[in-house]
């Protein structure tokens, strides 16, 4: 079984259904014991800045800064599509604990590491 697990969500405020689930995911892979990486493109870099997921909360779950600050609390490792936070004017914003701006290739280099991983995206 692999130890690594990663979360690629591409969804903030424009769906928090798919935005809250990708992070309920991420923080049940970490708190089982799995290395986790959650790669964040398209709209769900906003989420990567602080406070950018303060008014994201879908019912009958934690608001989505809660889950979020959980997992960078917990250890987990959030890789930000630097592309898409260049063109939403984001790049210099403060990000979240364990957040980091990263291209394609930090995604490929933790999927291909040693080990298999098992992956799911939202």
């Amino acid at each position: 079984m692999s130890n690594r697990f990663c979360v690629t969500a591409t969804h903030a405020g424009d769906d928090p259904d798919r935005a809250t689930v990708a992070w309920v995911i991420a923080n049940a892979a970490l708190a089982s014991g799995r290395e986790t990486l959650m790669f964040l493109s398209n709209e769900a870099v906003r989420v990567a800045v602080q406070g950018g997921a303060a008014d994201i909360h879908q019912a009958g779950f934690s608001t989505l800064a809660e889950l979020i600050e959980t997992f960078g609390t917990n250890g987990g490792r959030i890789l930000v599509c630097s592309p898409c936070a260049r063109t939403r004017g984001l790049e210099t914003m403060p990000l979240v604990t364990g957040a980091v701006l990263g291209g394609g290739a930090g995604l490929v280099e933790f999927l291909t590491a040693e080990g298999a991983v098992a992956s799911v995206s939202y």
